[in-house]
């Protein structure tokens, strides 16, 4: 890769619609994006516009990063005929974990029955502040323990269908007072409070082979008093280090307003690839996603210290991609891959179990 496509490939943006921009085609092309997010915004017509739309990245990059958050409860993207699945809070209420990880891994079919390669999901935050007012029910619940034996169980499902798996959001959101889609959160937590609550899910997930961990954009003040995590390399030496991750590491979207309120999305990407980040999320316009691409390759060109990490996340990268396997099926096997049998015999199952904990 020339310079320009080892900082290209580092950048995952989001898109407007239903369709893949000819602009955004033609980066993905020239190795200048790593892949696509895809929101609702861009799935809200039928499963026939969904897999136009995936097989459109597919054909654009070869192995693209074709994401999706589809976690379950009040986060998923994809509707009907997707299989509908609960939230982590109520799958850790009626599911053991061999049945999470079996449904996980229909969820983990459809998604690759639909091209999509990587999956932000599961949350692993441990939900230990009942106002919180962005974690909640996303998590499985409150004591790490469970969080830990739960995610676990999703990622292998996940990863058992051939996506990639997210344990989010690296070190911890699931005890703060702000949503860090709007403001900068922080946690005061000492480091042995982080070890004995909020890292116990992460370390199991990293133990269990996730393929990506999503960083926060949360002040952990014992890491780091000054920066979120997502911009912070102390906080990124213990997830590497403490934690021993050797995947991916990918931040929450830079155009939250975490980061967004305080300084121009370009900078906080070229902080974040110094930091340790290896994929920059920028999920909401054009203009912000070319600015970064920019700033990265002047940064580049300027510092051989920069050049070397873009260098070495440009490495995981390419690594991670060439391990997928997914592509958009065939139109004859959708009905079959995509809402059949496997997957309304899951439904049925969590309904069942559903019932029975509320009779």
């Amino acid at each position: 890769m020339n310079l320009a496509q080892t900082c290209g490939c580092l950048v995952l943006g989001g898109i407007p619609g239903l369709t893949l921009p000819e602009p955004y085609a033609a980066a993905l092309r020239q190795g200048h994006r790593g892949g696509v997010v895809l929101f609702r915004r861009n799935v809200e017509g039928d499963l026939a516009q969904t897999l136009t739309l995936a097989r459109r990245v597919h054909q654009s990059a070869p192995q693209p990063l074709l994401a999706v958050d589809q976690e379950g409860g009040r986060v998923a993207r994809l509707g009907a005929p997707f299989l509908r699945i609960p939230s982590m809070n109520t799958v850790a209420r009626v599911l053991d974990a061999a049945l999470a990880e079996r449904l996980a891994e229909a969820v983990g079919a459809e998604l690759a029955a639909a091209g999509i390669t990587l999956n932000f999901a599961p949350v692993v935050d441990v939900d230990t502040r009942p106002e919180n007012p962005v974690i909640g029910d996303r998590a499985f619940g409150s004591d790490p323990a469970v969080c830990a034996r739960l995610g676990v169980a999703w990622i292998r499902g996940l990863q058992q269908s051939g996506v990639m798996a997210t344990a989010k959001h690296f070190p911890g959101h699931g005890d703060t007072l702000l949503d860090s889609h709007f403001d900068l959160p922080v946690v005061t937590h000492s480091i042995e409070r982080m070890e004995r609550v909020e890292w116990v899910p992460f370390r199991a997930a990293i133990d269990a082979g996730v393929s990506t961990v999503m960083t926060a954009h949360v002040v952990c003040t014992s890491l780091d008093p000054d920066r979120p995590a997502t911009l912070s390399p102390p906080s990124l030496r213990v997830l590497r280090g403490r934690l021993g991750f050797r995947g991916l590491v990918v931040t929450d979207d830079l155009e939250m307003h975490a980061v967004a309120k305080h300084q121009r999305v370009q900078d906080a990407a070229v902080q974040a690839v110094a930091a340790g980040c290896d994929v920059l999320l920028v999920c909401q316009t054009e203009e912000a996603q070319e600015r970064v691409f920019e700033s990265l390759v002047a940064e580049a060109e300027r510092s051989p210290a920069f050049r070397t990490r873009c260098e070495q996340a440009r490495d995981r990268v390419v690594a991670a991609r060439a391990r997928i396997g997914v592509t958009p099926a065939d139109d004859r096997e959708l009905a079959d891959r995509i809402g059949g049998r496997r997957s309304q015999a899951m439904a049925d199952i969590v309904a069942s179990r559903l019932a029975g904990a509320t009779s």
